[in-house]
Order: structure tokens, then C-alpha cells, then sequence
């Protein structure tokens, strides 16, 4: 379903309350399968924690994913743990194009039983489930966060626990801290000290509920309506000013781009009441999700940017940079790529009524459409939306229609 919106000039005011964060449900959704007294409030209703939900519910041997790269990390390892059970893990087509070779490798050093199907590296794999006695793994400190988050994951359930060495930088911090900061909430003892995480075995929790914060990924699309008005005011629930998430760094990215943000218990609240630099340049290594979001505000409020930190969106749903460079070209932008970052000039145009092409990507759609503030377009495939924010567009239309 392709879906037009039309220019909206009128001013914006409203507020929403966006889904659970889909990288804190998914990861809770894991470890509620070896903590049975683990009680989860706020659950993201996206695609990707459905697959989730579906997968560990099942009990066929062939699991499919679908487009869920989360998914697909995370239950490599928990079905690599699953004493006794054999199971294909697959997905879409686009999946089959997305590396794991990493993540099974460093399984397999700990004693994992994994094999590929068709193309060496990549899914649909076949995992038989063991019990893993080994407790120490090497791992490229730059690659996906995802990798180290699966295996951090299930690091409580292996008899002597998990010691993770990382080998040259880490990149994605936020994401991994993430995941130690939702064990430490649950009482389960873990380190990080230099290059080395380490995770103690755990075979009992406290009853726990644990309450999922809302999406900050999700939010970025309101700091880019409220960047692109002329002046607008948005509430948004329910957020921590102590947040686990990276993405929680935009308030700081959008605070440069005319945003201002304060907090009222989990309430926020976005104004369009600072001045926005003409340039800016931005790290994104440890929020690389917002990337597309970013860029679009940049070239609908004619700033410069210069983003760096890129090297994870070529193996995304797609190639979000070609992506990116090729749907802002459409509209009139003068930008550049990287394999790992993005040079954008001022614009002195937007173009009309242009198709924007999402490629299968939920952060194409919702990143491109802040710009109904600046020009009339149509965005393709607009349910792809799904995979981590369903309620977009209907929460889109109830502040700007």
C-alpha cells in the first residue's frame, strides 16, 4: 500500500504514547524463557517482538523469521542452548543476505552445534541444541551489538557462567550496556571491566515484573515534525530521563537542530524554541538507528550535516546509506556516501509529489515523513511500518490532520 501525504502547514500539537522500546522487549522475551517468574509490562507491539513471541512459542523445526534481524541473533543462541531440540532458523530473502557467520563462530567456540544450509556465513542455519560447558569467547568489539547482546543473553544459563573478550574497539556501547543494564535489573551479576564482560551464572531470579520503556527510535520521528514546524509542541510517554537505550542521545543531536526537551516523571515534551545551527556534525556509531531520521530533518531544514559512525547500516533491512542517498537525491539534495558515513549539503529546493521508496526498511518510511511539513509525498509500502512501530501512521494523522 503506497500512501500519500499531503502538505500540512497548520500549527502541530498533540501527544502519544509510543509502543514499548522493541530492543528492550525482545531481550526480555528471551530471558523470561530461562526466568519463568519473570513478568513483563509495556511489551512492544511490533513485528519483530511478534516473530519473537512466535518463535519461542513453537515448537516446529523450521522457525521463519521473517525480516527480523533481532530476532535472528537472539534465538541463534537460545536455540544453540536448547538441550535436545534441532532447529532451522531462516527468514526472508533480504535475511539470507544478512551476515551471522561472527555470532555462530563465536558460539560455536563454546561448543555449539550449528550448521549453514545454503550459503556459508549467512541463514537459514541448522542449530542443534546442547548444553554448553565452555564459559570463554573472542569477539571483534566492532562488529553488530546484536552478536554480543545474543550472547550476553544467555550467558545466565550456562553452568559457569559467560567471559566475553573483546578484540580491538567496541562500537554500538549503548546497545550492550543495554542488555547488561536489563540483567543487572534482575539481580543477575555481571561486569565489564576493560575488554572483558563477564556474566555469572544464574539459575534463579526474584519475581520480577519489568516495565519496557517506550521506543526512542520511535521518538525520533517526533523531534524531526517538531524540528521541521514552525513551531510546535508534543508530549510523549512513557520515557526515562535515566534511559537504557542510545537512541536516548538524540535529545542532545535534536537540541542543534532547534528541539528542546524536558522531562515531567515519564512524560516528555518536544518544543521548537532553540536556535538551529546551519552545520552540524554528528557521531552516530552509538545511534546508528536514528542515522535516517537525522539526515532527513538536516535536508528539510536546508542544514548541512556530516554523519559518521555508519559502518552497521549497509547490513541493515537494507542498505540504509545507498538507501538514504538515493530517496533524498529524488528530492532534490546534494549528498554523499560512505561505506560508514554521509556528507549532506544545504538544500536550496525540496521537489514535490515524490515517491520515496522504502526498500523493505520501516526507518525509510517513518524517517521521510516529517517531510509532509515541507512538501507533498508518497511513501511505498507504507505498512511497512510494522516491523517496529504499528500505530505510526494513525499516530501521525491524529497531530497533523
Amino acid at each position: 500500500m503506497n500512501l500519500q501525504l499531503a502538505h500540512y502547514s497548520n500549527p502541530i500539537e498533540g501527544s502519544i504514547q509510543i509502543t514499548g522500546s522493541k530492543s528492550e522487549s525482545n531481550r526480555l522475551l528471551i530471558l523470561q524463557q530461562f526466568f519463568k517468574n519473570l513478568k513483563i509490562e509495556n511489551l512492544g507491539n511490533s513485528d519483530d517482538a511478534q516473530y519473537m513471541q512466535k518463535a519461542l512459542a513453537s515448537e516446529v523445526e523450521v522457525v521463519d523469521i521473517s525480516h527480523a534481524g533481532t530476532a535472528m541473533r537472539f534465538l541463534t543462541s537460545y536455540f544453540a542452548v536448547f538441550e535436545g531440540r534441532e532447529t532451522i532458523l531462516t527468514g526472508s530473502k533480504r535475511m539470507k543476505e544478512r551476515p551471522i557467520k561472527i555470532l555462530v563462530e563465536a558460539l560455536q567456540s563454546l561448543g555449539a552445534d550449528i550448521s549453514y544450509i545454503e550459503n556459508e556465513g549467512y541463514p537459514p542455519i541448522k542449530i542443534r541444541g546442547k548444553k554448553l560447558s565452555k564459559s570463554k569467547v573472542f569477539i571483534n568489539g566492532g562488529v553488530s551489538s546484536q552478536y554480543i547482546s545474543s550472547l550476553l543473553l544467555i550467558a545466565p544459563s550456562l553452568e559457569n557462567g559467560l567471559e566475553l573478550e573483546f578484540e580491538g574497539k567496541v562500537t554500538s556501547v549503548p546497545y550492550i550496556k543495554m542488555t547488561l543494564g536489563l540483567l543487572s535489573e534482575l539481580g543477575i551479576d555481571n561486569s565489564w571491566e576493560g575488554n572483558t564482560v563477564k556474566v555469572v551464572a544464574t539459575k534463579a531470579i526474584k519475581d520480577t515484573t519489568a516495565v519496557v520503556e517506550s521506543d526512542w527510535s520511535s521518538a525520533s520521528y517526533y523531534f524531526s515534525l517538531v524540528a521541521l514546524s514552525e513551531g510546535a509542541t508534543i508530549t510523549l510517554k512513557s520515557y526515562k530521563e535515566n534511559s537504557l537505550q542510545g537512541d536516548s542521545s538524540l535529545i542532545g543531536f535534536y537540541r542543534e537542530l532547534g528541539v528542546s526537551t524536558s522531562f515531567d516523571s515519564h512524560v516528555i515534551t518536544l518544543k521548537k524554541d532553540v536556535a538551529c545551527k546551519s552545520h552540524v556534525e554528528f557521531d552516530l556509531a552509538n545511534a546508528p538507528d536514528i542515522a535516517q531520521t537525522i539526515a532527513v530533518t538536516c535536508f528539510g531544514l536546508g542544514v548541512s550535516c556530516v554523519l559518521t559512525g555508519l559502518h552497521t547500516l549497509k547490513i541493515k533491512e537494507t542498505d540504509r546509506l545507498e538507501a538514504l542517498k538515493s530517496e533524498l537525491t529524488k528530492l532534490g539534495a546534494d549528498i554523499e556516501v560512505t561505506d560508514k558515513t554521509l556528507h549532506l549539503k544545504p538544500a536550496t529546493k525540496i521537489n514535490k509529489e515524490v515517491l520515496i521508496k522504502t526498500f523493505d526498511d520501516h526507518r525509510m518510511a517513518m524517517a521521510f515523513a516529517p517531510l509532509l511539513l515541507k512538501t507533498t509525498i508518497e511513501i511505498e509500502d507504507a505498512n511497512v511500518v510494522s516491523k517496529s512501530y504499528p500505530d505510526f501512521w494513525t499516530d501521525i494523522a491524529s497531530i497533523t490532520s
